[in-house]
C-alpha cells in the first residue's frame, strides 16, 4: 500500500485512565479514525464519524496504535544475522580478545555485510521501530568499507526506516590511530562520532576525550561514546566528558553508552552525577544487561533521558538478541518491578523518543493533528499491556508509508 492520503479506521487509542476511590485501575480507550496526508497525521475523528471523501480506506480491526520504536543503540554491521549460526569464542583478554578476531572477521565477512545488515533491519522493522542508531567500525582493518556496506543497506530501507550511522573506532580511537579515518568517515556518510573506553582502551582519558569533541567540532556531530569501565574509572570519565561537552557548547548532543559505572555506586551518589548529565542534556543509551544494570529509573527522575538498544544481535561478541526493542522495555519493567498500569505505559516512552500516548496524570498527549505518521499498531489494549507482555506488532507505519507487516482483516 502506498498512498500520500487515505484514512486509517478503526483505530484503538488510549484516552485516559481509569479511576477507583483515587487509584488508577485501569486504561481507557476508545476508536477513532484518523486521515494521513503526506506522511503527517492530518485529521483525528471519533467513531461516529461520517465519511464524505472517497480516499483510501485501511480498516485497523480495533488494533492499538503507539508511536513507532527507535532502536537507539545497535551494530548493523557485523552480525551473523542471516547466515550460518556460530556462537562466540570464549574472550580471554576482555574486548581485546573480540578486537583480535575483528581484525580477520570483518574482511572475511564484507561480502555480505550488506545483505546481513539488510535482514537485520527487516527484523527490527516487524518489530516496530523505524528509527535506528548503529555503531559501524572504522578502523585500520576494515577502514570505510563496513561503513560503505551499512550505507548501502541503509539505502535499501529509504521510506521504510530512518537509519544514523556513529563512526565506531572499536579498536580504540588512539590505540588504532584512526583519527584520521574517522574525518573521512564524517565526510562519506556518518552522522555521529563514536569511541570506546577513553581509559581502558585508549590509556588516555584526556586526549581520547578531547581527540573526539574536537572531531564533533569540526563536523558539527553530535557523539556517542560506549563506555563501559566500571567504578572510580568510569565516573571520571563521564566527569571529564561533561566538563567537554560544557566548555564546547555541545549540550544536547552527546549521549553515553552503556554508562555500566552508574550500575557500581550507591544510589546518593549517582544522583549527583545524573544531575549533571541532565543539566547539559548528556542521554544515555541502554541495552538493559540482566546482571549489571544501571538505575534508570534514578535517572528518570533527575531527568536524563534514558534510550533502549539491542547492542549486538547474534555475532561475534554476543550469541542473544531478537532485534525487539519493546522486549527491552518489558525487560526493564520486570527488572524495577514496574507492575502497575501507569509505570508500564510510561515506559514505553524509552523506546519512542520519549512519546506515550498518556502522561503520567492519564491526559492523552499523542497523536496530535500534524505529528508524524510513523506508528506501530499492536495487539494489545492498552500500552501497559503492550510493554508487559510484548505485544504482537501487526502493522508498522514510517511516515504514513506501511513499512512491516499488513492490514488486518476487517471482521
Amino acid at each position: 500500500m502506498r498512498s500520500d492520503h487515505f484514512w486509517l479506521t478503526h483505530v484503538r487509542l488510549e484516552t485516559g485512565f481509569q479511576m477507583e476511590n483515587g487509584a488508577v485501575t485501569g486504561t481507557e480507550t476508545g476508536i477513532y479514525h484518523i486521515r494521513v496526508e503526506k506522511g503527517t497525521i492530518a485529521q483525528i475523528e471519533q467513531e461516529t464519524f461520517v465519511f464524505e471523501d472517497d480516499l483510501p480506506k485501511m480498516h485497523m480491526n480495533g488494533k492499538l496504535m503507539l508511536p513507532s520504536f527507535r532502536d537507539m543503540h545497535i551494530h548493523l554491521d557485523k552480525t551473523y544475522y542471516g547466515g550460518p549460526w556460530k556462537a562466540p569464542s570464549i574472550a580471554r583478554n576482555g574486548i581485546f580478545t573480540r578486537f583480535e578476531e575483528e581484525r580477520a572477521l570483518l574482511p572475511r565477512q564484507l561480502p555480505v555485510a550488506r545483505e546481513r545488515a539488510g535482514k537485520l533491519i527487516e527484523l527490527l522493522l516487524q518489530a516496530g521501530t523505524t528509527r535506528i542508531r548503529s555503531h559501524c567500525n572504522v578502523d585500520p582493518s576494515i577502514g570505510l568499507k563496513n561503513l560503505e556496506a551499512t550505507l548501502q543497506a541503509a539505502e535499501d530501507f529509504i521510506g521504510k526506516a530512518e537509519i544514523e550511522i556513529v563512526a565506531f573506532p572499536q579498536h580504540g580511537l588512539l590505540l588504532s590511530q584512526s583519527v584520521s579515518l574517522m574525518r573521512e568517515a564524517l565526510r562519506n556518510g556518518a552522522s555521529l562520532v563514536g569511541g570506546v573506553d577513553p581509559a581502558t582502551v585508549d590509556g588516555d582519558v584526556e586526549k581520547s576525550l578531547q581527540t573526539t569533541m574536537e572531531l564533533a567540532v569540526e563536523a558539527n556531530a553530535d557523539i556517542d561514546l560506549h563506555i563501559h569501565d566500571g567504578g572510580h574509572l568510569g565516573l571520571f570519565t563521564f566527569q571529564r566528558l561533561a566538563d567537554l561537552t560544557e566548555e564546547a557548547g555541545w549540550q544536547g548532543r552527546v549521549t553515553i553508552s552503556h554508562a555500566l559505572a552508574l550500575a557500581d555506586i550507591p544510589r546518593e551518589k549517582a544522583a549527583a552525577h545524573a544531575e549533571r548529565l541532565a543539566g547539559l542534556g548528556i542521554s544515555i543509551a541502554s541495552s538493559v544487561p540482566l546482571g549489571r544494570t544501571i538505575p534508570i529509573p534514578l535517572l528518570h527522575e533527575r531527568g536524563v533521558k534514558v534510550w533502549l538498544g539491542d547492542d549486538s544481535i547474534t555475532d561475534h561478541w554476543s550469541p542473544f538478541g531478537r532485534g525487539d526493542v519493546l522486549e527491552k522495555a518489558g525487560n526493564l519493567a520486570e527488572r524495577f518491578h514496574f507492575v502497575d498500569e501507569v509505570e508500564l505505559g510510561q515506559t514505553l516512552g524509552c523506546i519512542t523518543g520519549g512519546v506515550t500516548p498518556l502522561n503520567r496524570g492519564g491526559e492523552q498527549v499523542w497523536p496530535r493533528v500534524g505529528d508524524e505518521a510513523s506508528v506501530v499498531f499492536v495487539d494489545a489494549s492498552c500500552s501497559a499491556e503492550a510493554v508487559a507482555r510484548r505485544a504482537q506488532r501487526v502493522a508498522v507505519f514510517f511516515k504514513g508509508r506501511l513499512a512491516a507487516g499488513a492490514i488486518p482483516a476487517a471482521r
